[in-house]
């Protein structure tokens, strides 16, 4: 009996004491290392892109071009902050559910004590009998036989018991480990939290002095003849760009699965031949003697013909986007100043509308889609794409921050940055698009404003 309560006094300092040694896991590093190294390829890819479509203009430095660096270190500097908001809410949901299975566990093995004690109890109560001197007894068998299987069954007990207090003595610690670990990750998190506020506030004060600084030569540069269109004619350049890309690793992942099912209908025809081989032989062939060897041929593979198409079935998951028609909303709430189509400076008209709101306003996406640009772009600031499938695109312009990737999926109503006057533009909000095979189209047509 004394022996047991040590025993269990000393699973009780396991509820108390952590393991030595303990320290911070690396999970959480490297698993922001994956991502960034994954969007840094998208973003080097779409760099490239975006500097290739630069150099078929004209080499003038435009004032715009000298907040490009700034304005795109604010929207990083505010992306990152929202991606550590997120995480953290997501933390700290994860350290209330440890706090929860903490308390549930902690009441199971209180229950279990106290149950492992009650047997005890009785054990000691009825007195310990040995199997043995039990069995050498001499007693009435029937007796003893009754006995034996009450000791087994007390035995049983006592062992699952035992395996059970212990399970959850391991998990109890397993789960403060846990909750250790994610409040370290809660203070991390705060950390990176103060510095990028450090860093966007640097950020803000830069731009707001070269706005300052060039202030009339954009407000000049914006009166010059011919600056629309070259705006336009470097956005519809991406967008084909983009495209194209699109286009084409579309046809590539087609071709890559049309393979895949292609080699499995191999391997299941081989092995189905195989087995039809095995069992003619095994059926047909006589016996041979000892000394005989017996030669037996395997049938060569016989290639199953499948029929690769050029142009693969359309993605049925974002092929929906048309019958959105009608019932979109608007990316952002605030005053509708330019419409499609109405005249635009000298010689050109709007491809899209402008909807003035205050800096920093949620923009969110209209339908669900995939990130397939997130950059600053001579004319548009800080610009965001989202591809729909079947060359349906939303473009999301003079953003004072980009909040997603390239790469990233995102949900209808899913913010996806917010508002401002970047890339030089007069009146912060947002310039927004819609268009399909490159084309553009009246988004208006398409928006129900309730």
């Amino acid at each position: 009996m004394r022996n047991t309560a040590a025993l269990l006094a000393g699973l009780l300092l396991m509820l108390v004491w952590p393991a030595p040694g303990w320290s911070a896991s690396p999970e959480r590093d490297a698993q922001k290392r994956n991502a960034e190294a994954e969007h840094a390829q998208l973003h080097q890819k779409l760099s490239e892109l975006k500097q290739d479509i630069i150099k078929t203009e004209s080499a003038t430095q435009l004032a715009q071009d000298e907040l490009a660096e700034s304005e795109s270190a604010i929207s990083n500097a505010n992306r990152r902050l929202h991606d550590l908001e997120q995480e953290q809410k997501d933390t700290e949901q994860k350290l209330e559910e440890l706090t929860q299975k903490q308390e549930k566990l902690t009441q199971q093995v209180r229950q279990q004590q106290k149950n492992f004690s009650t047997l005890l109890r009785q054990q000691y109560q009825t007195g310990s009998t040995d199997r043995i001197k039990l069995l050498l007894s001499g007693d009435n068998p029937n007796r003893i036989n009754r006995e034996l299987q009450y000791l087994g069954y007390l035995s049983q007990s006592q062992n699952q018991l035992i395996t059970d207090l212990r399970t959850n003595l391991d998990a109890v610690e397993q789960n403060k480990l846990a909750t250790l670990q994610t409040k370290t990750d809660l203070d991390d998190i705060s950390k990176e939290q103060s510095q990028e506020r450090a860093n966007l506030v640097t950020e803000q004060a830069k731009r707001s002095r070269l706005l300052h600084n060039l202030s009339s030569k954009l407000s000049e540069q914006r009166k010059q003849a011919g600056q629309l269109q070259k705006n336009e004619s470097r956005l519809a350049s991406l967008v084909e760009r983009l495209n194209q890309l699109i286009e084409s690793q579309r046809k590539a992942d087609a071709l890559r699965q049309q393979k895949a099912r292609a080699d499995k209908l191999i391997q299941e025809e081989n092995a189905r031949r195989q087995a039809m081989a095995n069992k003619t032989r095994t059926k047909d062939i006589p016996a041979v003697s000892v000394t005989t060897t017996a030669r037996i041929i395997k049938p060569a593979p016989v290639p199953v013909p499948v029929q690769v198409t050029e142009t693969p079935e359309p993605d049925t998951d974002t092929g929906q986007f048309a019958q959105l028609r009608g019932r979109l909303r608007l990316p952002v709430k605030g005053e509708l100043t330019a419409k499609f189509g109405s005249q635009r400076g000298e010689g050109t008209t709007w491809k899209g509308i402008f909807i003035r709101a205050g800096e920093g306003t949620a923009i969110k996406a209209i339908a669900p889609g995939k990130v397939i640009f997130s950059e600053w772009l001579r004319g548009f600031g800080n610009l965001i794409i989202l591809d729909h499938g079947n060359q349906y695109m939303s473009i999301y312009g003079n953003n004072q921050a980009v909040l997603k990737q390239a790469g990233d999926q995102v949900k209808a109503g899913d913010q996806i940055a917010s508002a401002g006057n970047s890339g030089g533009n007069e009146q912060s909000g947002l310039y927004f698009e819609l268009r399909h095979q490159g084309r553009a189209f009246d988004p208006l047509s398409w928006i129900s404003i309730k």
